[in-house]
């Protein structure tokens, strides 16, 4: 069973993190949040990486300009975390993300992240050297920083039907990253893999989690 525990960043700042999975465990994995905060969706997700062998860590990064947000997916939950991420520095973030990675130790570690977090994966991979390998599901500032040189291996995930994320996005991701791995998926919306959302489809989000799972078996060798 996870638990929350308290990390601190490089500035000081303290904030919440659930941790979970096997605390003998080689492989480390970051498991970055979409706007919604550290809620019972994203425990899941960390409890099924988990039961794969893997040391998880969700860093709470709402905790910046509040603390304990959990929010559900009806439109009021998307406004109110469209504001807190807004009041949160890019900065600040990748602060946590890196003392998340820290939490963990000498472990071979990766990222991964979805929605908002999809797109911290990236920058996981092209803003610092923590990782072993990088892995974001509709990360929709990508595009926008798609020119940042990862790392470590890259594998993303999109949706086709994703109004966010328009597919020539994707293609100016695939023009700037040759060497990384997207995949895309036929009739996908924003946010496929959570199946808590009306978006949920269950053979892309079952599609990309066994490609995920293969990914990260071949770049963290524990």
């Amino acid at each position: 069973m996870g638990e929350f525990v308290t990390l601190t960043a490089a500035d000081g700042h303290k904030f919440q993190a659930w941790v979970d999975g096997p605390a003998d465990s080689k492989r480390g994995l970051v498991v970055i949040q979409e706007i919604f905060g550290v809620n019972s969706h994203m425990r899941n997700v960390c409890a099924r990486f988990a039961a794969e062998g893997y040391r998880v860590v969700s860093p709470a990064l709402f905790d910046r300009a509040e603390s304990g947000v959990e929010l559900g997916y009806e439109a009021d939950g998307v406004a109110r975390g469209l504001d807190l991420r807004s009041k949160i520095s890019d900065a600040d973030v990748m602060l946590d993300v890196s003392a998340a990675a820290d939490s963990l130790g000498d472990r071979v570690k990766g990222i991964i992240g979805y929605c908002w977090g999809g797109t911290l994966a990236w920058w996981g991979a092209t803003r610092t050297t923590q990782f072993a390998a990088a892995n974001g599901w509709y990360g929709g500032g990508i595009a926008g920083t798609r020119a940042e040189i990862p790392n470590a291996p890259v594998q993303l995930h999109f949706g086709e039907k994703d109004t966010g994320i328009p597919l020539s996005s994707v293609e100016l991701i695939r023009e700037a990253q040759p060497g990384v791995e997207i995949f895309v998926y036929e009739d996908a919306p924003h946010g496929f893999g959570c199946d808590d959302r009306a978006a949920y489809r269950r053979e892309p989000a079952e599609l990309a989690w066994k490609r995920t799972l293969e990914f990260f078996a071949e770049h963290l060798q524990g």
